[in-house]
């Protein structure tokens, strides 16, 4: 610690100090006051004085020279040059061998030191095009036309092709008008010929996009005479095109002819092109041996997919049987150009591959490979179900021989398609005995045609009802592919006819998570929903349903019904006018319309409805008795009439059509017609009373002789009635009375076990099932049958309780067809007058006022049919 001082506490420097200090040599602030410098400036130290020759032409020159004190005086050599270091021009001539010519070291007069050329200020502006030129505005034209063609062609891509159209005419006026231009400059050989042809080529296109033909025709034509134009009889094809879609067929041949004249053999391709071109013509013409003729050369010069199946039409069409099955080898014999799928499965060791193949795994070129195998297959399987039926004497034999050539072919994977296809034909034919053989076949092949198959026999023997098989096939399907959504349905479907309906929701629930796509599974799940009464579930999937399905008309029906099920009529409204913009003439949607608009009041609207049901379906019996009920409301008995007789035709064993008929012309004041029809009723209907009633009211207020034949038939059918009441109410009474014995003997019994009562409001009815929406597999799409349609289910118990509710308040007085038609034990009073009503204004008399008093409740028929 000895060793160790402290330093003494004093300020603390400053850190900047000293950074302002410099040399007072390097001050060049104060030069110009510096005396001693501005003395060695202006001495031979500072400046050396110039020296030029001033005055050239003598031989002694008087020339100056330099001193060392600056003096100039004109004193030359005698050869007359300059001494070294002589100035000329201002410029120091430099001393030979000791510095390079033209530097020098001093300034000139007047000079600074400037070796960058600061001191000149900024460079000129750049000199401006001028714009007023011709040939400038020329070239400003060729730009804004081409800018046009551009747009019209963007326009065309986007779908706008009234757009596309405006700017391409824009385009040939702006063209034309450069054209003028040129000519009047003088520069007429310079016109732009390529500018001037896509301007004509681009407005063709054009017109003919917006099926002007005539228009695009004529400038085709405009562009094909021009000899100046290179290749144009090209464009003779697109000519023949606009013939064919005018269905000028003769024209298009010739044009194609043409086009196909002018092309050389170097374009094969585009040769190959126009000869399909040619023979899809002679097909559209019915000349199937010139279309065979130009598809058999493409077939031996270049053979594709379409070309092949156009031929197997055309051999199809003129019955060749043996050329078919030629036809079709060739076809399945024609190579696609793509790679082998193999060839996108990574390899486990090489990381760098497994990138690459996983980037090219779903790119473009992959994309345009799927697309074309598809459409091979789809062609394959589309010739395949053409021709088995005409290859061989049935079409089991053709199947058989379409899949054995498959099978040798590249396409072996169509050959399990071929058989289900085969079944399915053999469900349209109705052969359910054939079509279940085939499909079980396929019970020991591999799991995805196992799967197909099962789900599809899953679907048969729902269809037949016979359910336990049906779920049989669907565990089947299950097993050997869980991930298909179709067998997961039809298991919902074999749950759902059971009553499990949670049980049903969960599988309809796992197809969705495998599909979500699915909508039978998400119609199936709404319809489940909608029995467990988690209504607003069920809304949430319809509505998602609609988004995807926007013009199904299952789907709104049941948007519907589960509106009105949850009470909010404006919106069931609202979505069946959706429904009726899809299906108009819809017969149940337009009653149920009405309904809804009878149930808010809405008298008119619901007539137009159910009218319009009417008009569409004249047989229902509920739309009939409403239109009928409505025309007696508004008192034009004449034309309710026409429904009730209406009613009568679609059921002829039902009185109270008869009956509404007869009471129509009563209403009306028609007493002779009325009477007629009664005496027809009775006729048919021997035994009914009402029938027998109105015509002794009516023979007596009309003043006949019947009267007393009809009272005496009255009182014989109403002491038959009262006989077989009696009878019925004995038979009642001695049956309880054995019920009641029985049950006293039943507690002297020990060994049985007593049945315990039902709980009250059970109901050991099953309950109608709605037809699910059945689904075949959807891999195998195109074999299913049309499934069945959700349409009916869609009507609940809770709408059809509240419709039954209103018929039964307007139809109390509307017996069955084993019922009396009116209730009524009073005797017949022969004194009755008139039952009608003030038709006819009479005085009242004594009579006449207890007639009215000892009326029947319901004295006229119908009083009760109004509409609430």
């Amino acid at each position: 610690m000895e060793n160790v001082h402290l330093a003494p506490e004093e300020e603390e420097d400053d850190l900047y100090t000293g950074y302002n200090d410099y040399n007072p040599t390097f001050d060049s602030d104060d030069l110009h006051n510096d005396v001693a410098f501005q003395q060695a400036v202006r001495t031979s130290h500072g400046r050396r004085p110039l020296m030029t020759a001033k005055y050239p032409g003598t031989a002694i020159g008087g020339r100056p020279i330099g001193t060392a004190f600056g003096s100039r005086m004109p004193i030359g050599t005698a050869m007359g040059r300059p001494m070294t270091g002589a100035v000329q021009d201002g410029a120091a001539r430099p001393m030979t061998a000791v510095r390079a010519a033209g530097y020098s070291s001093s300034l000139a007069k007047g000079s600074l030191f400037d070796p960058l050329g600061q001191s000149k200020g900024p460079a000129p502006p750049l000199e401006t095009k001028n714009v007023d030129t011709p040939e400038e505005k020329i070239k400003i034209m060729e730009k804004k036309v081409n800018d046009l063609i551009e747009e019209s062609c963007l326009a065309h891509a986007r779908g706008d092709l009234q757009l596309s159209l405006e700017k391409a005419k824009e385009a040939g006026r702006k063209e034309r008008g450069l054209v003028r231009q040129r000519e009047q400059t003088g520069t007429a050989d310079h016109i732009n010929l390529d500018l001037t042809y896509s301007v004509l080529f681009n407005l063709a296109n054009q017109y003919g996009n917006n099926d002007m033909y005539t228009e695009a025709l004529n400038t085709y034509q405009v562009i094909v005479k021009n000899k100046m134009f290179n290749n144009a009889g090209r464009l003779k094809v697109n000519m023949a095109n606009i013939y064919f879609k005018q269905k000028n067929y003769t024209k298009a041949i010739k044009f194609y002819r043409m086009a196909l004249d002018q092309i050389s053999n170097a374009h094969n391709a585009m040769r190959i092109k126009i000869m399909q071109n040619i023979g899809v013509v002679f097909t559209h013409m019915g000349q199937y041996s010139d279309a065979i003729t130009s598809f058999e050369y493409i077939m031996s010069e270049s053979p594709n997919i379409k070309t092949g199946f156009n031929l197997i039409l055309c051999y199809y069409a003129i019955g060749d049987r043996e050329k078919m099955k030629k036809a079709f080898q060739k076809l399945i014999c024609v190579p696609l150009g793509i790679d082998d799928e193999d060839k996108y499965i990574p390899p486990n060791d090489d990381p760098h591959s497994n990138m690459v193949i996983e980037a090219i795994k779903n790119d473009k070129l992959h994309q345009m490979e799927r697309e074309r195998k598809a459409l091979a297959e789809k062609y394959i399987m589309t010739s395949a179900k053409l021709i088995a039926p005409a290859i061989e004497s049935s079409f089991a034999a053709g199947f058989d021989w379409c899949v054995e050539m498959v099978k040798g072919s590249q396409y072996v994977e169509l050959a399990n398609d071929l058989e289900i296809n085969k079944a399915i034909t053999y469900l349209r034919q109705r052969d359910f005995k054939q079509a279940v053989e085939t499909l079980k076949m396929f019970e020991k092949k591999d799991s995805r045609v196992k799967s197909a198959a099962a789900t599809n026999l899953s679907f048969l023997y729902f269809l037949e009802k016979d359910f336990d098989q049906a779920d049989r096939y669907a565990e089947l399907a299950m097993s050997a592919d869980r991930y298909n959504p179709a067998a997961l349905i039809n298991k919902g479907n074999t749950v759902f006819v059971k009553e499990d309906y949670e049980k049903a929701a969960e599988f309809y629930k796992e197809a969705l998570r495998n599909d979500s796509s699915c909508t039978e599974a998400l119609y199936n799940l709404g319809l489940t929903y909608k029995r467990l009464g988690r209504l607003e579930e069920a809304l949430d999937c319809f509505h998602k349903l609609h988004a995807i399905l926007r013009n199904s008309a299952q789907v709104m029906y049941q948007l519907a019904s589960l509106y009105e099920m949850l009470e909010d009529p404006h919106q069931a409204i609202e979505w069946l006018m959706q429904l009726t913009s899809v299906t108009p003439t819809d017969a149940q949607v337009l009653a149920k319309l009405g309904d809804l608009y009878d149930n808010e009041g809405d008298k008119s609207q619901a007539f137009q409805y159910y009218y319009e049901s009417y008009r569409y379906f004249p047989s229902n019996i509920s739309v009939i008795e409403w239109l009928g009920a409505y025309y007696i409301d508004t008192q034009f008995c004449e034309k309710a009439i026409q429904y009730f007789e209406r009613a009568t035709l679609i059921q002829p064993t039902q009185v109270k059509w008869q009956l509404m008929v007869a009471s129509c012309y009563r209403r009306s004041g028609n007493y002779q017609k009325a009477l007629e029809t009664y005496k027809d009723i009775h006729r048919k209907f021997p035994e009914n009373v009402e029938c027998l009633r109105f015509l002794v009211r009516l023979c007596t207020d009309m003043g006949l002789k019947e009267v007393q034949e009809y009272a005496t038939k009255l009182k014989k059918v109403e002491k038959m009635k009262e006989i077989k009441e009696q009878r019925v109410r004995s038979g009642r009474e001695s049956s309880a009375r054995s019920r009641r014995e029985g049950s006293a003997g039943s507690e002297n019994t020990s060994n049985l076990t007593p049945t315990p009562p039902k709980p009250t409001g059970s109901s050991s009815s099953p309950i109608n099932t709605p037809p699910l929406r059945t689904s075949a597999s959807r891999s195998e799409a195109k074999y299913s049958p049309v499934l069945e349609q959700g349409r009916d289910s869609g009507q609940s118990s809770h709408g059809t309780s509240a419709k039954g509710e209103r018929l039964s308040v307007k139809l109390k007085t509307l017996p069955g067809s084993n019922e009396p038609y009116e209730a009524s034990t009073q005797e017949i009073d022969a004194s009755y007058v008139d039952p009608l009503g003030p038709q006819m204004q009479r005085p009242k008399t004594a009579a006449r006022k207890r007639n009215e008093e000892d009326e029947f409740a319901d004295e006229e028929l119908g009083d009760d049919l109004l509409p609430e």
